[in-house]
């Protein structure tokens, strides 16, 4: 391949705490190696709407740019969930919408600027179009960024842990609440189709129900679980649902479903909370976490490992890599392709050992 002289990064999908961090171990390991960087504007906006910005889409990053930004939470270079560049919405005059392919429009923005290659941080919707903009003959390195943790192939994704950390805080508070007015206390969590947020949380987080994609659940026997606690003198409940939970035969409740992106999950946590009142006659009360758990700064795991992630994606072009995925397997930094790492989507397994853990603790998931 021939010498890098210039690279660009860009973030895509939901912000994560620990983007910046990232965004600084890239810049500095490619500075040290006499590299030019670029931060591209809102996922890849930047490159084929640079109208939109004043500096053309693209940002300069230099060592004062990404000075004391490890601990800042979302991302300086901006991100997008929707405007896929392989599937972009078009609305026409007659109001009709169009799907028109404008990565040939990418590709062109990416010579146009003369970046040999790119380092994309997402999550599998992202790194899917990194995938197919590296088929096109780009250079690419992913880094695997997502609070959901559903991402093939690495142990863990960034943000995932400052997540679970925000999250257990909130049912530390929530207990002792519920046990004051003695109530059902419902919480809802992100993770769209894969239930780690919320299993991980409830189980550190003492909760007596959880509920998760992966198990279907009946809220009859949720009911009994709370039932069975109020006879053995239990004042107070906790239930932690993931946004992508559903009952057994039934569709996951979808908040919102917008052209161009992925539909927006979210309901579930008010619905099982009205059931689980009528169910029981006890007071229910419902708390959603949702875009709490995306803010704020990065845990020290979280740091750690996008530093380490960020450096080892500058590492893997410096070595002639490209269309690989930068992954945790600890306790080292290795390298998957992106098309496995993107094929499918990493779900708890039923029969791993947290699973095992929370029954044998006596958690009910609904099953």
């Amino acid at each position: 391949m021939s010498k890098i002289k210039r690279i660009a990064i860009n973030t895509g999908g939901g912000d994560a705490p620990g983007l910046n961090a990232v965004i600084r171990a890239v810049v500095i390991a490619a500075l040290n190696r006499g590299w030019e960087c670029y931060g591209i504007r809102d996922g890849y906006n930047g490159l084929f709407l640079p109208e939109r910005y004043p500096d053309g889409g693209l940002m300069r990053l230099t060592r004062e740019r990404v000075r004391g930004i490890t601990h800042l939470g979302g991302t300086i270079i901006g991100t997008t969930n929707k405007g896929n560049p392989l599937e972009y919405p078009i609305i026409g005059k007659n109001g009709k919408v169009r799907i028109v392919d404008r990565s040939s429009e990418v590709m062109r923005g990416f010579r146009k600027h003369r970046i040999d290659a790119l380092i994309a941080v997402g999550g599998d919707g992202s790194l899917s179009i990194a995938n197919e903009l590296e088929k096109k003959g780009l250079r690419v390195v992913g880094v695997p960024k997502t609070i959901d943790n559903d991402l093939d192939k690495t142990v863990v994704t960034f943000g995932f842990d400052t997540a679970l950390s925000f999250a257990t805080s909130c049912l530390d508070r929530l207990h002792s609440t519920a046990e004051a007015h003695q109530r059902v206390m419902v919480v809802e969590v992100m993770g769209r189709y894969a239930g780690w947020i919320a299993l991980n949380t409830g189980i550190s987080g003492t909760a007596d129900v959880i509920l998760i994609p992966e198990i279907p659940f009946d809220i009859r026997k949720v009911a009994a679980k709370i039932k069975e606690r109020e006879r053995a003198g239990r004042t107070h409940s906790m239930v932690v649902v993931a946004e992508g939970a559903k009952h057994v035969g039934g569709e996951r409740v979808v908040a919102a479903k917008e052209i161009g992106r992925a539909e927006r999950l979210g309901g579930i946590g008010e619905l099982v909370t009205r059931q689980i009142q009528e169910m029981t006659g006890r007071e229910s009360r419902v708390v959603v976490l949702g875009h709490l758990l995306r803010g704020g700064s990065p845990t020290t795991f979280d740091r750690l490992i996008s530093l380490r992630f960020g450096a080892a994606a500058v590492r893997a072009l410096d070595e002639g890599m490209s269309g690989v995925m930068v992954a945790l397997d600890p306790p080292t930094v290795r390298y998957v392709p992106l098309e496995q790492a993107t094929r499918r989507m990493k779900c708890v397994p039923l029969d791993c050992d947290t699973i095992l853990t929370a029954r044998d603790l006596g958690i009910c998931f609904g099953d």
